[in-house]
């Protein structure tokens, strides 16, 4: 296949006009930076971003490449169809649980990370460790969409990955760099009218492809392959309702999500602005669910790409940009590639603001300059998104691995983190030896339920776990399981330890964590960030005091 010229040209007009975007948006923040924290405005936007705008941030965050390529490809898949695509109902809820729920404790609390309350309620120590898992989440989240950008590129246009791969991240970085928040959600709005646009102009084209059957009829009838509608088998019931529950539930705690309501004015506004993505995101999967209809109901043979079917040669994976390239005519191909690398670069620019501002916040000035200056926290916010974003990037050409990583990572994030959130802020006696306890043997639990992507065995066999290709698949709903008893342990634990101090079973100076919130001669690992100098001078006075009190006769010896 030729270099297609075109698509080259259009994509890069679109890269340099978001590139623009970004930066007149970072140029507006600035202006507004005057009197306002210069730190708070580059991760939450000053808590000024309108309802409009802070609408279409948080749709396009959810929306992205692995989002409409994976509903495509699920729906294609005849091992799978209609019936697995459980993304779009599990985000929409999940917008809408977090809206209900979540966002009016934090919103009218100033937080600025999903971190804030956890460091508040366990310490920063404490809060250092939860770090981890979303951290490693978005990295690996920006890598794999960098990675699944690349692969698109090189069906459609003919280039190789690496440059394609090269080309977004330099652009996201530069403009997310620039303007933080800001930057971010003005290029969110232009990507996703983008998306929208593309995919509405691009599906009809498909349906009415002279290769392509009627997908009302392929949907129940065998035609090509199995009827695209899907079928949930009984042994599989347990698997979808897990990944059903980790999607609704697991989608809750990450910055990407609590960035724009933080950022909103009021918490009634920052509800809306959840409520409403919640019904776009939904709404946004629908031209994806009849590409890969399409793709499901093809005579692949009657297109240039020919026999075996993409299912056949394992490019299942692919199928969405297959049908942009080979039922659509040219230019209205370019456009659906527009659309592809617009969703990819909402989300990649997303994970990574959200990377950078986590460890700005809550690492950096909370622990590792406690007094640090605003401008200073800002300068590490960008030194560390740039270390992230070039990270994920080298990252993105080993894609297949960087997959099953992000899946890993996010299932860490709602086996470990979600349990930690909720308890943080609606269970007020739990205590950071319960946090530690939840977050030690949740993790247990879940490395030793394996991962047949990345060749892991299974330690623990729960029900109905079987041998299918040669490698043991849980179909027991274990990661549902370890965060009910993630959260179990933490309100345990936590009862257990007030109980035992209370009652003097164990003895209050082994209290370090100060969970009765009583003076001890240890420093309170929740406490430790607001030691200060005239804290540390009145303690030695103190000592000083009692000292003179034992031996009087030592002024006079002096």
């Amino acid at each position: 296949m030729a270099l297609n010229i075109p698509g080259l040209v259009s994509l890069s007009v679109f890269f340099t006009f978001t590139l623009a975007a970004g930066i007149w948006a970072s140029w507006k923040s600035r202006k507004k930076q005057q009197n306002q924290n210069p730190t708070e405005m580059a991760i939450v936007g000053g808590r000024n971003i309108n309802v409009c705008i802070g609408l279409f941030t948080a749709t396009a965050t959810w929306v992205g490449g692995a989002y409409i390529n994976g509903t495509a490809e699920i729906v294609y898949l005849p091992s799978k169809g209609l019936l697995w695509v459980q993304a779009p109902v599990g985000f929409a809820l999940s917008l809408l649980i977090g809206g209900f729920f979540f966002v009016n404790p934090m919103r009218s609390k100033n937080y600025m990370t999903v971190m804030d309350p956890l460091q508040e309620a366990y310490g920063n120590m404490m809060g250092s460790l939860l770090f981890i898992p979303p951290l490693l989440g978005e990295v690996f989240w920006f890598a794999a969409i960098l990675a699944s950008l690349g692969a698109t590129m090189r069906v459609i246009l003919d280039i190789g990955g690496s440059l394609a791969i090269t080309l977004s991240a330099c652009t996201v970085i530069l403009y997310t760099l620039l303007g933080g928040l800001y930057s971010v959600a003005y290029t969110d709005v232009i990507q996703l009218v983008f998306v929208t646009l593309s995919l509405l102009v691009c599906t009809p084209f498909a349906l009415i492809n002279s290769a392509t059957e009627s997908i009302y009829y392929t949907a129940t009838h065998k035609h090509y392959q199995d009827p695209w509608i899907g079928k949930i088998e009984k042994q599989y019931l347990g698997r979808w309702l897990d990944d059903f529950f980790y999607l609704v539930l697991g989608s809750i705690p990450w910055q990407t999500f609590f960035q724009r309501v933080l950022s909103s004015a009021s918490p009634s506004q920052a509800r809306f602005i959840s409520y409403l993505s919640g019904v776009g995101c939904f709404l946004m999967a629908i031209p994806s669910v009849f590409i890969g209809a399409v793709a499901a109901s093809t005579d692949w043979n009657q297109t240039s790409y020919g026999l075996p079917s993409p299912l056949e040669r394992g490019e299942s994976a692919m199928i969405l940009p297959f049908v942009l390239h080979y039922l659509c005519p040219a230019y209205i191909s370019i456009a659906g590639l527009g659309a592809i690398a617009a969703a990819a670069m909402s989300s990649a620019d997303s994970a990574l603001l959200s990377a950078g501002s986590m460890f700005a916040h809550n690492i950096y000035r909370k622990n590792l300059r406690k007094k640090a200056t605003d401008r200073e926290v800002l300068w590490a916010m960008r030194t560390s998104m740039l270390v992230f974003g070039a990270g994920a990037a080298s990252l993105a050409f080993y894609s297949n691995s960087v997959y099953d990583l992000w899946f890993l990572s996010g299932e860490l994030v709602y086996a470990l983190l979600f349990p930690q959130l909720c308890c943080a802020l609606f269970a007020p006696s739990s205590n950071t030896y319960g946090s530690a306890a939840g977050f030690l043997v949740g993790l247990l639990l879940r490395l030793l339920a394996g991962e047949p992507a990345l060749k892991i065995p299974p330690i623990i066999c729960y029900p109905v776990c079987s041998l299918l290709d040669g490698s043991y698949v849980q179909l027991f709903p274990y990661k549902t399981f370890t965060m009910l008893f993630t959260l179990g342990t933490i309100i345990a634990v936590s009862y257990l330890a007030t109980v035992l101090f209370q009652r003097n079973l164990l003895p209050r100076r082994w209290d370090v964590c100060n969970v009765l919130g009583e003076t001890s001669t240890h420093t309170p690992l929740h406490q430790m960030d607001k030691q200060t100098g005239l804290q540390t001078v009145t303690t030695e006075l103190k000592k000083r005091k009692k000292c003179t009190n034992l031996f009087p006769l030592s002024r006079v010896l002096v």
